[in-house]
Formats: C-alpha cells, sequence, structure tokens
C-alpha cells in the first residue's frame, strides 16, 4: 500500500501487525456488517500513521473497504486516507494522526461505557457492555496529553480500556533513547494502570494471553508493551527510522517478501486460508449482534421505558418540548454575569436531559459547571454526572471528543476561555468530525481584572473563531446565553464554544423577547430596526453590547439616526441567507464594531466605512472597571468615535 502509494508509513504496520491480528481476530467484539452496533467493542489506532494497518483490517475483517480500495491508499478521494478519518472510512472510530488524541480519545469512549452502563444495566440485562482496546506507539506517549489522559484514567479504574504500546524504540530522529529514556511501564503503573510485558511482539501466543490476562481485571486500565520491530521483515530498514516515514523501495519490498517467506506477486494478495480464517470473524459478529438484539427484545418488554430512552439517545434526539422549561431572566441593569447565567442553564437542563454530563478542569465553582443535584462520575459508582477533569484541558478536550463519539451522552467542558489554548488539538479534531461538544469558556476579557494578563483572553476569539464548523458564541446577557446553549444543544454536526463573562452584565429588554431565535441567526438588530438609513450601526458582542446600547441613547438625543446590532456567532450569522444578512447589515453604512479583544476579523463586517474599538494589545492587571477605562472599552469612546464616523 505505502509503495504504490509512494507515501505513507510502512514501519508501524509491520512491527504491529502480530499485535493487532491478535486482537481483531480473537478478541475484538464488532460486526463488519453493523459497524455502529451500540454494544461493539471500540479500537482507536492513536497511531495514526500507522493507517495502512487499520484498513488492512477492515478490509480482511469484511467491513466495505475493498481490496481496491487498498491499492488506492492516500489517493483523492479514496476510503483509505493518510491518517483514519471519522465518518470517512467505515469501522474507522475516531480521527487521529495527532500523536496522543487516540489515547485520550479512548478514555472518553471507555467513560461513556461506564455511565451508559451504570444507567442502563440491569441484572440479566447487559445493554452496555464492551472494552475500548487501541495501539499508542512511543510518539503517543511522549506527548503530554497521554500523560494527563492516563493519570485520569487510573484514578477513575477504567478497567475496560485496554491499550497496546507498539514499543518499537524507533522514533523520525533515531533511537527513542535519544529523547525517551523513562521507564514507561512504571509511569503506567503509577498512574494505577495494569501493566503487562510482552518480550516479542511476534508471538501471538503471548499476546492472547495478555489480552485475556487484561480482561480479568477490570478495576484498572491495562498497558500491553509489547516489544516490537519497526520495519519487520525488512532486510535493510527493519529497526531503523527508515522504516518510519517513507516507502521501503521496491527492490527492498521484494526482499522483505522472500525473507518472510511471502509470494512477491502479485502485488496485493491475501490467500484463500486468509480470508477464511477471517470469515469466521464475521461470522460471530453476526452472531453476537444476533443474541445482543434478542436480548434487547426482552428488555424492551420488561423495562418499556428504559428501552425508550436508551433509543432516544442513539437517535441523538432532543426530548419533547424540553426548551418548555428553560430559565427567562426579567430585565436587570444590574444583571449577572454570563457565566452565572450558563450555570443555572446548566442545572435546568440537567432536570430535563439525563444524557447531560461534563465538567471542568478544576474550575467548576468558577465556570459555574457543577450539576447541583448530580454526584460525581467516579469508581465504583459511574452514574455520577459531574466530571472531575483535574487540571488537564487537553485531556479534558480529548475525552470529550471520546464521550460524544460513543453515543448516547450530551456533554461539555469548561475553564477559562485563556487557557483553550490547551485544548486547540482536541477543539479542532471535534470540528473536523462534526461532533456537538460544548466548550464552556468563562473569565472572557480584561474583565477579568486584577489576575492580570495571563488571564485576560485578547486573540483567543480571533483564534477561535477561525476553527472551520466550530461555533463561538458569546452572548450579550443572561437571555442569550440561554439561547446560546439552546443552539448549541439543537446542533448535530460540530462543537460549540460558550464565551462567556466573569463580571455581571445587565440583562437587557432589547433582548429578553424571542432570544433563542434571534441567537440562531448569528446577528439581529436590537435598536433601530427601521432604520435602514441610520446614520450609524453599532455591533458589539458580549458585555460591550450593554455599552454600545447606552451609546445609543447619548447618540439619539443628538439628533443621530442609530442601528445597534448583537452579533453573537459570526458563523451562524454567515449561513443565513444573504436576504437576512442586508436586513442586519445594509450595505454602505457607516459601521463601528466594538468588542474587547482583537480587532482581526472583524474589518468584514465593520465595512469599508467602518471602524472598530477593540484591543491589540495584553491587557494589564488592575480592577476591571478601570481596565475598561484604560482600555477605551467606555460609552465615552462609542459616542466620540461614532461622531467622528459620522462627521466624515
Amino acid at each position: 500500500m505505502v509503495e504504490k502509494a509512494n507515501s505513507g508509513h510502512p514501519g508501524m504496520p509491520m512491527g504491529a501487525a502480530a499485535m493487532a491480528h491478535t486482537l481483531w481476530s480473537r478478541f475484538l467484539k464488532h460486526n463488519p456488517k453493523n459497524p455502529t452496533w451500540p454494544d461493539r467493542d471500540r479500537f482507536i489506532l492513536s497511531a495514526g500513521h500507522g493507517s495502512a494497518l487499520l484498513y488492512a483490517l477492515l478490509h480482511l475483517c469484511g467491513y466495505q473497504v475493498t481490496l481496491d480500495d487498498l491499492k488506492n491508499f492516500r489517493q483523492k478521494g479514496s476510503l483509505t486516507p493518510g491518517h483514519p478519518e471519522y465518518r470517512h472510512t467505515p469501522g474507522v472510530e475516531t480521527t487521529t494522526g495527532p500523536l496522543g488524541q487516540g489515547l485520550a480519545t479512548g478514555v472518553g469512549m471507555a467513560m461513556a461505557e461506564r455511565s451508559l452502563a451504570a444507567t442502563f444495566n440491569r441484572p440479566d440485562f447487559a445493554v452496555v457492555d464492551h472494552f475500548t482496546y487501541g495501539i499508542v506507539g512511543d510518539g503517543d506517549l511522549m506527548e503530554g496529553l497521554s500523560h494527563e489522559a492516563a493519570s485520569l484514567a487510573g484514578n477513575l479504574k477504567l478497567g475496560k480500556l485496554i491499550f497496546f504500546y507498539d514499543d518499537n524504540h524507533i522514533s523520525i530522529e533515531g533511537d527513542t533513547s535519544i529523547t525517551f529514556s523513562e521507564d514507561r511501564a512504571a509511569r503506567f503503573r503509577a498512574y494505577g494502570w495494569q501493566v503487562i510485558e510482552v518480550a516479542d511482539g511476534n508471538d501471538c501466543t503471548a499476546i492472547a494471553a495478555a489480552l485475556t490476562f487484561a480482561r480479568s481485571d477490570l478495576e484498572h486500565p491495562t498497558l500491553i508493551a509489547v516489544r516490537t520491530h519497526i520495519g519487520f521483515g525488512s532486510p535493510a530498514k527493519q529497526d531503523s527510522a527508515a522504516a518510519h516515514g517513507a516507502p521501503l523501495g521496491a527492490d527492498e519490498i521484494i526482499k522483505s517478501k522472500n525473507n518472510l517467506g511471502f509470494p512477491t506477486a502479485p502485488d496485493f494478495l491475501v490467500s484463500d486460508e486468509v480470508y477464511a480464517g477471517y470469515g469466521e470473524v464475521k461470522e460471530r459478529g453476526l452472531k453476537s449482534e444476533a443474541q445482543w438484539l434478542e436480548m434487547m427484545l426482552a428488555y424492551k418488554a420488561k423495562f418499556p421505558e428504559l428501552a425508550t430512552e436508551w433509543e432516544r439517545r442513539l437517535a441523538g434526539e432532543l426530548p419533547v418540548d424540553w426548551e418548555k422549561s428553560l430559565p427567562r431572566f426579567p430585565v436587570d441593569e444590574k444583571g449577572i454575569a454570563t457565566r452565572a447565567a450558563s450555570g443555572k442553564m446548566i442545572n435546568a437542563l440537567a432536570e430535563i436531559l439525563p444524557e447531560l454530563l461534563g465538567g471542568s478542569a478544576d474550575l467548576g465553582p468558577s465556570n459555574k459547571t457543577l450539576i447541583d443535584t448530580a454526584t460525581d462520575f467516579s469508581a465504583p459508582d459511574f452514574s455520577g454526572r459531574n466530571i472531575r477533569f483535574g487540571v488537564r484541558e487537553h485531556a479534558m478536550g480529548a475525552i470529550l471528543n471520546g464521550l460524544v463519539l460513543h453515543r448516547g451522552l450530551r456533554v461539555f467542558g469548561g475553564t477559562f476561555m485563556v487557557f483553550c489554548d490547551y485544548m486547540k488539538p482536541a477543539i479542532r479534531l471535534a470540528a473536523m468530525m462534526g461532533l456537538p461538544v460544548v466548550y464552556v469558556f468563562t473569565h472572557d476579557s480584561i474583565g477579568v481584572g486584577e489576575d492580570g494578563p495571563t488571564h485576560q483572553p485578547i486573540e483567543h476569539l480571533a483564534s477561535l473563531r477561525v476553527i472551520p464548523n466550530l461555533n463561538v458564541i458569546r452572548p450579550a446577557d443572561a437571555n442569550e446565553t440561554v439561547a446560546a446553549w439552546v443552539a448549541a444543544l439543537q446542533r448535530k454536526d460540530g462543537p460549540t464554544a460558550l464565551i462567556l463573562t466573569r463580571q455581571n452584565i445587565p440583562t437587557l429588554a432589547e433582548i429578553a423577547e424571542n432570544a433563542a431565535l434571534k441567537v440562531s441567526r448569528g446577528a439581529y438588530v436590537i435598536i433601530g430596526e427601521d432604520e435602514r438609513d441610520a446614520d450609524i450601526t453599532l455591533i458589539g458582542t458580549g458585555s460591550e453590547l450593554a455599552l454600545a446600547v447606552q451609546a445609543a441613547a447619548t447618540l439619539q438625543k443628538e439628533g443621530i439616526k442609530v442601528r445597534v446590532v448583537s452579533m453573537p456567532c459570526w458563523a451562524l450569522f454567515d449561513h443565513q441567507s444573504k436576504a437576512y444578512r442586508d436586513t442586519v447589515l445594509p450595505a454602505g453604512g457607516r459601521r463601528l464594531v466594538i468588542e474587547a479583544g482583537s480587532s482581526m476579523g472583524w474589518h468584514r463586517y465593520a465595512g469599508e466605512k467602518g471602524d472598530i474599538i477593540a484591543i491589540d494589545q495584553f491587557g494589564a492587571s488592575a480592577p476591571a472597571c478601570e481596565l475598561f477605562q484604560q482600555f477605551r472599552i467606555t460609552v465615552e469612546e462609542i459616542v466620540r468615535r461614532a461622531r467622528a464616523a459620522c462627521s466624515r
């Protein structure tokens, strides 16, 4: 595959083939005819560069991956892209490639299995009862993400999580001893994992024994450290970095086949004997799902309400009339912080959506992400809904992905907005895979105050907004916050980041009615809807919208015709019809944008005649009210700049 594509990573598939074959042919519970069977085991190739191995397994097991698909490895439009892609290739459970992500995502999947089992399983009815398996390499374990995720998995005693460690001692730059000399087995034992070591990566009997032993311990996740040889069988390149990320070469392929006792022609060959052996896997999978479906019929008869709830959750549907019980906030000049409004919304949702669970990176009291009536998700009772992620933002992001990929749950994770940088790789993958994760990012501006510039987001809104398929919503008051949550939960095709204030902000009369519909459009007029020929349009988000409303009142007294637009979400606005966008921002008018963050990206909304009040430098340590004055995010500055624009 790699040779024909003239690109790829041959070494890992050659070295890890025996362990992967043993798992897939003898232990993995799956049905190739139904890749989405809910109670299948999950398999994650965290070392995603070894994708050729995964595609070969999918083909052999009878998934809809043909020999021709293998021949088109890494080619445009093929089912076999360079790294595994979720929703693209049948049987691929998650997108991997960025190292460490697969391990942490697997932790999320294992957590989902435990949560759903605690909810739906009953004596004699194991509705949810499966393992999460995977393969990690040296690069995965070098990444800090693996430390975060493995530590949490051990603390949670996720005994149905089993990862192979492809311990081949080679990375791109050479032997791993140049950078990676700690005792990895001891490290995982310290995390609370069971570690089983296999000395010979081609000893299928020893690998099978290790898997059997791993599956018997349901109190500890397991790392099976297997001493492998990268590029196994290649006379010239085995155990060398040359086998990692480039084709072996046509001559070396022939020599390797001869060395391993394989026919040298044709280039792609699967013997009838091999197909027959994997045919047993298909039959076993069909039988396993059939037995599960038979059990589910009896379950539905005995527990009809639980069965209905199970089906609703798997379908990703929200309960009927779920929006009727959501909080509404009265107009209030003092108002509340949008993080506090979000906290009230989370607790209201928890009463309506039993599938909702989440937590924070050790900032629950600040992010307002705790569900007051719920217990913690922890061993041995996994029915809790408050996840204590610890100070592990990156792992939290990837674990959230795994929880959603499993299906049956809706999840959220919170931290201070400035720390979203730690999560970016996982957020990017959530957007790429179209996962409806909700991020609760609080303390969204210089309104953080005395904690100073290290904790005050400046460039973060811009950096989040440029991620494709991520909806970034910065609500302007409590009712827009409720509406932002509604938009996030109604979304099925991608993640949503809620950007929330630390400080209290007014609850605006202009937003109080029909906020959900308005926010779903991304931007809408709150003052001067009939003023299509307004002298100036003020555009605000978050805490700055209230300043724009106050400034508009002053300008109107001076005879200036003003429109005020709330623009909580660029992405949602951009998806509206041109006709709607033109009603909100008529062509040719003067516009003034106000946001306490970077100006990057706002110019397309400000227009040629527009102006932007923003912050394009780091903040400072001082009370928030003084900082807004220092950086000129004030009513007075809005009025001054609006007057200047209208006089030009």
